[in-house]
């Protein structure tokens, strides 16, 4: 506290006009088993998973892109390439892009994770695991991170392939999930009849009669809890009384954590209280919407709640390396940090000036901007913003930046064990 204390005293205010996080310490973290981290490191990066063998989860989550995948909204199957240079397979184009931004995974091996996605459809309740599957599709899976993987492998635009593509998209297309020959069970099929799989499997699950999807996406969570924790950026020295920050970053602490309120909704010692804001971020893309419907709007939490109060609102994201998971916004909106820091304190003018400059891959037959052309859709948007705008002086924006920059872990952006040359299944590595 000492040290805290004469920091602050650098930005001429009182330590008690601020209330910062406790520094993150290993009992905010689940354990991690390293022969299941080990297996699950594999899986993580082999497109065996995928419907077509062509995506892996490392596609979109890459630590190229911040763990994320460097676009505005992402190409999964029909894509080919990384990051920004991904394109449709002109052979097997994608039907749409994949309607949100692929978020980071940092810390996502601590407790206080109990809800994932941008609308939080997934959670961790007192009474267990709740997904828009039902009880039955949670089953068998350790963590909320494990239950989190069914989603891209049974999406036909992420992960299954499309219909009669293979034969893990027809079991989705017919509803058959669990169960023998359900999708699930093909793809763990596909896992077992690996040799050196089903001896990693072995010594990482000791004791189970059989190798399951369950088992595949707990070893593939254990991954990303271990190889993706963040807790070494400067911001973390600080707290803990072991490193000086710049004084510009200082500043841009003081707005944060005081006069600005940015720590109201990124509190916590991972800048996030996990909870849901409609802050007017510009639609773009497909948008979310039921089979029946043709509308390109995203509603956010109300999709999952059924809430008016909840339209537009999204998740809290962590800001963890936020420096490197770019384009920002629940659609990628921009791809200037700058830019966004701006827009987010004024959004009612931002929306109204918004400048479009994303990061589209192209794709044939996209409308990425029937929303934002819509002045219908832009005021509804609009009109859930709470709180004023604040226009912020380049100075503030600057201060901003330069303590973001702080939050920035380079140990953790190298990874821990890094990215494989080769997967068992002797298919291509994205690296």
């Amino acid at each position: 506290m000492r040290i805290l204390a004469l920091t602050l005293a650098l930005l001429a205010a009182p330590a008690a006009a601020f209330e910062f996080p406790a520094a993150v310490t290993d009992e905010a973290y689940r354990p991690t088993d390293p022969a299941v981290v080990a297996w699950g490191r594999l899986l993580f990066w082999d497109p065996v998973l995928s419907g077509n063998r062509n995506v892996s989860c490392g596609t979109c989550h890459h630590p190229r892109f911040g763990t994320s995948d460097g676009v505005s909204l992402g190409l999964g199957e029909g894509g080919m390439g990384l990051g920004p240079e991904r394109a449709g397979d002109s052979a097997n184009p994608p039907e749409e892009r994949i309607p949100r931004n692929a978020p980071g995974l940092w810390n996502l091996g601590a407790h206080e994770f109990t809800v994932l996605f941008h609308d939080g459809r997934i959670e961790e309740t007192a009474d267990g695991l709740r997904t828009p599957m039902g009880a039955e599709m949670t089953e068998g899976f350790d963590t909320l991170l494990s239950a989190q993987t069914m989603f891209p492998v049974l999406s036909d635009d992420e992960m299954a392939g499309h219909l009669g593509e293979n034969d893990v998209s027809r079991a989705v297309r017919q509803g058959v999930i669990t169960g023998e020959g359900g999708a699930w069970d093909r793809i763990a099929a596909r896992v077992r009849a690996i040799p050196e799989y089903e001896a990693m499997w072995r010594t990482a699950f000791p004791g189970d009669e059989a190798l399951d999807f369950t088992d595949i996406s707990d070893a593939i969570a254990q991954f990303v809890e271990h190889e993706w924790r963040s807790d070494t950026a400067p911001f973390d020295a600080w707290l803990r009384g072991e490193g000086t920050l710049h004084p510009r970053a200082l500043e841009g602490l003081e707005l944060f954590y005081g006069s600005l309120g940015c720590a109201d909704c990124h509190a916590g010692p991972f800048q996030t209280d996990h909870g849901f804001h409609a802050t007017g971020q510009p639609q773009l893309g497909p948008g979310k919407r039921a089979a029946f419907e043709t509308h390109a709007r995203d509603e956010g939490r109300m999709r999952v709640t059924g809430d008016p109060a909840d339209r537009f609102a999204f998740r809290t994201p962590s800001l963890r390396n936020v420096t490197e998971t770019g384009p920002w916004g629940h659609a990628g909106a921009y791809r200037d940090l700058r830019a966004f820091l701006q827009d987010h304190a004024a959004p009612r003018r931002a929306l109204a000036a918004y400048a479009r400059d994303a990061v589209l891959p192209a794709l044939e037959g996209a409308e990425d901007w029937r929303a934002m052309d819509d002045a219908e859709e832009v005021a509804a948007i609009q009109a859930q913003i709470r709180g004023p705008d604040r226009v912020l002086t380049e100075g503030e924006v600057t201060a901003l930046m330069a303590f973001l920059e702080a939050l920035r872990d380079e140990a953790a952006l190298e990874g821990r064990l890094g990215i494989p040359e080769t997967v068992p299944s002797g298919l291509p590595v994205d690296r």
